[in-house]
């Protein structure tokens, strides 16, 4: 689409990633650093371009009828408002919530925000490679959550009555906001593919098992370090029958307590010459049996998506039809019975004497007779003797003043068409919000 030169000569050397119509020849502008709003010429304003940079610290928007106010704060330099139509609120949001978004440095370079999601005081952004969650009043400011999709170990849909809880895995804790259900089909769609398309997997069973993959491997590279196996520390070399020196000693101290001869435990002794030799036993094979090497058993660090129950549905009882009852009252035969009427007219004694003057005259004389025969009566004859009177127009006469009736109409009418057509202009003009 081609820019009106006054927009094109603003935008400069900046390349216009989104642009809006705002009806008529008003069109947006978004800019990677700012949003440009168009006005043509009108009956209210004219041509002009206005400027709203995108470093910004809150978006609040409000929706009327006909009217949405985009409220962008600057902090310190104070707020700007920006009126748009409010069936073009959204689409005009959506451009200038990204720019904003990459302007102040939530997204990188070259990641792209897919869409935009409002729900009363929520506000979701799917990015490509995150998503931007905001709750408050404020479509957007800095008390905003993103959760990367690289940090993701599930994701997970928990469908109700009445909203769709989505469940996020992450880092080893969980995250838990509602949709309500005419918009959660897209949001998961949307919210699906772009998990999928940054884990390059076809879907979410898919992405599930690589997770669990990369933690199985993870967990069996933590085992050992130096790719050696551990067993411990081992028997101790110096005393490889700890039970047999015990028993041993006992025998020793008992041994030198006896006065008998042959029993003074000399070392030339050859009776306790095995005295303390190391000898095999259950006891050291069970010391060797439990050092067993340490196994990494990889565990799932999945959450389990939080059971909740939905809402059952109000119990509706089948409803119970009106009974059409027809009541009669009255006496029937009074019904039957039609009332009677006076058809009699009543005729006016004056007219019905001026009727017989007219009709029962005498009869005229020969003369008169003769003149009546010879000329036609004119229009003052015809109407003598009653009470009408001639209007005394002519045909030609009459034919012009309708003539210039049709033409005081007709300009009439193209008045009101031209009137009608600037109201109209004047009515979408205010709905633009000039």
């Amino acid at each position: 689409m081609t820019l009106p030169d006054l927009l094109a000569e603003t935008v400069g050397d900046e390349s216009v990633v989104a642009e809006v119509s705002l009806g008529g020849d008003d069109r947006l502008a978004v800019t990677p650093t700012r949003t440009l709003v168009y006005r043509g010429d009108g009956l209210l304003s004219d041509e002009s371009v206005a400027e709203y940079s995108h470093d910004v610290e809150r978006i609040a928007i409000s929706t009327g009828r006909r009217k949405a106010k985009l409220t962008l704060g600057y902090g310190l330099d104070g707020d700007e408002t920006l009126s748009l139509p409010a069936k073009r609120a959204d689409e005009a949001l959506h451009p200038i919530l990204a720019g904003v978004l990459s302007a102040t440095g939530v997204t990188d370079p070259g990641e792209s925000v897919l869409r935009t999601f409002r729900f009363s005081e929520l506000t979701l952004v799917v990015t490509s490679d995150r998503l931007v969650k905001h709750v408050g009043s404020a479509v957007w400011d800095e008390e905003f959550e993103e959760f990367p999709y690289a940090d993701l170990t599930d994701l997970d849909f928990e469908e109700g009555t009445v909203a769709t809880a989505v469940v996020l895995a992450h880092g080893g804790r969980s995250e838990r906001f509602k949709a309500p259900n005419e918009s959660a089909r897209a949001l998961r769609e949307t919210l699906v593919d772009a998990v999928c398309d940054f884990h390059d997997v076809a879907s979410l069973e898919e992405f599930r098992v690589t997770v669990a993959d990369d933690e199985d491997e993870g967990a069996g590279s933590g085992a050992g370090t130096d790719g050696t196996t551990d067993f411990g520390e081992g028997p101790d070399p110096l005393s490889a029958s700890p039970v047999a020196d015990a028993e041993a000693a006992a025998e020793a101290e008992s041994g030198g307590g006896d006065g008998a001869v042959g029993d003074t435990g000399a070392p030339d002794d050859p009776l306790s010459a095995g005295v303390g030799d190391p000898e095999p036993s259950a006891a050291a094979g069970t010391d060797d049996d439990s050092a067993a090497a340490p196994t990494g058993e990889a565990s799932d660090a999945t959450a389990d998506p939080v059971d909740t129950d939905p809402a059952d549905g109000p119990e509706t009882g089948p409803e119970i039809g009106d009974e059409a009852v027809n009541e009669t009252g009255g006496d029937a035969a009074a019904l039957s019975e039609p009332a009677a009427e006076d058809s009699a007219v009543d005729v006016d004694p004056a007219a019905e004497a001026d009727l017989a003057s007219d009709t029962a005259g005498e009869p005229p004389a020969e003369g008169a007779a003769a003149e009546g025969s010879a000329a036609a009566p004119t229009d003052a004859d015809a109407f003598d003797g009653s009470p009408f009177e001639s209007a005394g127009v002519e045909g030609e006469d009459l034919a012009t003043e309708v003539a210039e009736l049709r033409r005081v109409v007709e300009e009439q009418s193209e008045r009101l068409d031209r009137q009608s057509e600037l109201i109209e202009r004047l009515i979408e003009e205010l709905r633009r919000g000039r």
